[in-house]
């Protein structure tokens, strides 16, 4: 179209025959485009007869499993190392969190227990067993709130050390006994 001058009929020539040219590769063209067409409706009409026949034989998941192409991928792997230092880093955070759970629980049952009148029911009671020998004789100056939390605090810190250090003993002890045998094995399956 940019080759048209002053002159009309050498343009008009011109695109007459850029038409007649063109008229065969657009031909070519457009039945490509219909095999194209066929060829997509041949193929979605066969997937959804087998979508259909497959959901007829096996239920609606069947129907979902070859909907999303076949069953799923199943991969086994082996865990052969762990790495100790990240065992050790989360058996150290788990271990805290757990002491402040212990911590806090601790608390909570000797304050309940305290407003429950237990501690009072049990200074009555030895009270009542012993006589009047016991008359300065209190279960909190045994089993106080500070001698408790001091108690548990104490377990807590024990606790932590034993649980980090366990856990990274047992990441190298999984560590050379997978060097030997091969470590476990899984299997993961996608949906």
């Amino acid at each position: 179209m940019t080759d048209r001058t002053a002159d009309d009929t050498t343009g008009g020539v011109a695109m007459t025959e850029r038409n007649e040219t063109a008229q065969p590769v657009t031909q070519r063209l457009t039945g490509t485009v219909a095999n194209a067409a066929s060829e997509f409706k041949r193929t979605t009409s066969a997937a959804a007869s087998a979508v259909a026949s497959t959901a007829r034989t096996s239920g609606p998941a069947g129907a979902e499993r070859a909907a999303a192409g076949g069953p799923g991928r199943r991969a086994r792997l082996s865990l052969s190392r762990i790495d100790p230092w990240s065992v050790m880093k989360m058996a150290f955070l788990l271990s805290i969190a757990l002491s402040v759970v212990v911590i806090v629980a601790v608390f909570v049952i000797w304050s309940v227990l305290g407003a429950a009148g237990v501690w009072d029911a049990i200074n009555q009671a030895v009270k009542d067993v012993v006589g009047d020998s016991s008359a300065g004789w209190n279960v909190q100056d045994y089993l106080g709130l500070s001698r408790i939390m001091g108690f548990t605090m104490v377990v807590s810190v024990v606790n932590i050390v034993l649980m980090t250090a366990v856990a990274t003993l047992s990441a190298f002890l999984y560590n050379m006994a997978a060097a030997l045998l091969g470590g476990v094995e899984v299997e993961l399956t996608e949906n």
